[in-house]
């Protein structure tokens, strides 16, 4: 085997031994026993594909540490779904390897399509809790986007200093809150749902953080308008983060999604700056 091809087979070995430790570690912390099982039986898939370059290289290689820290990492904080379909979205390189390796070895070939149908079909059994929430997580997110930004454009216009922005908003975005969730739990108690506390607590929960959020750059600077211009970009920051993890947890697209909920959050923000200035106009009314 020359260099080139050697330097090749290891880095495919290196990532199938890199993998079977995620996997395993991942397997070890996951609480669901179902979970936990399919995990362990990609990782001793990933673990034979590591056996199988190595017959060809003669050579061990170590893991990659660091990406298995980091992976483990993120997998507690966004979800196992999430991290798993991230490393099958980001498997192009992995695939672009194994077409050079299979002109010189053609089990090569099969052994990817096995491992990329038997990835995707039990990466479909996985299941976790937070994603069977995740109408009720669009609910709170989207409806605090919406009225909240719109809420506190009109209030920059017609209030005062940032502090007065700052109650206004925190007492609308709290009632808010507790209204939406409240509404979530009547209506899925009233169908029936058992999840129905659950759900409330999520579509509340994912208010209440949105709320903070946006609310954030008017008690860090005194300037109202700047303050509105952070909050607008925190919105679509937002927006985009949660899209994207929408997207690859439940195979969406991306771009339409962040598109549409961009377009509607900012339209209704910059009405309500217009109502602002219409109402202050007509009452006569100035606090600033």
């Amino acid at each position: 085997m020359d260099k080139k091809l050697q330097a090749v087979a290891l880095a495919s070995q290196k990532n199938e031994i890199t993998e079977h430790y995620i996997y395993i570690r991942l397997a070890e912390r996951c609480k669901d026993k179902n979970n936990a099982e399919v995990l362990r039986s990609i990782g001793e898939s990933e673990k034979q594909h590591a056996i199988y370059w190595q017959s060809k290289t003669g050579v061990e290689v170590t893991p990659n540490r660091w990406r298995i820290f980091r992976t483990v990492f993120f997998a507690k904080m966004l979800g196992l779904t999430f991290i798993l379909k991230q490393m099958e979205k980001n498997e192009g390189t992995g695939s672009k390897r194994y077409e050079v390796l299979s002109e010189y070895f053609p089990e090569t070939a099969r052994i990817s399509k096995e491992e990329g149908e038997h990835e995707k079909e039990i990466l479909r059994m996985l299941d976790e809790e937070h994603l069977k929430y995740v109408g009720s997580i669009v609910l709170g997110l989207n409806d605090a986007l919406v009225e909240l930004t719109g809420s506190l454009a009109g209030f920059t216009l017609a209030l005062g200093d940032t502090k007065v922005i700052t109650l206004a908003g925190l007492v609308t975005g709290i009632s808010a809150a507790l209204s939406m969730a409240a509404s979530d739990y009547l209506s899925s108690k009233a169908e029936g749902d058992e999840t129905a506390k659950k759900s409330a607590v999520y579509t509340g929960v994912a208010y209440l953080i949105t709320v903070a959020l946006l609310i954030l750059p008017f008690l860090l600077t005194s300037s109202k308008f700047l303050a509105l211009g952070i909050c607008l970009f925190t919105a679509v920051i937002i927006i985009y983060l949660f899209n994207y993890y929408i997207s690859v947890a439940q195979e969406l697209n991306f771009k339409h999604r962040f598109l549409e909920m961009t377009i509607i959050s900012l339209g209704v923000a910059a009405f309500s700056f217009f109502i602002g200035f219409a109402l202050k106009a007509v009452l006569g009314v100035d606090l600033g």
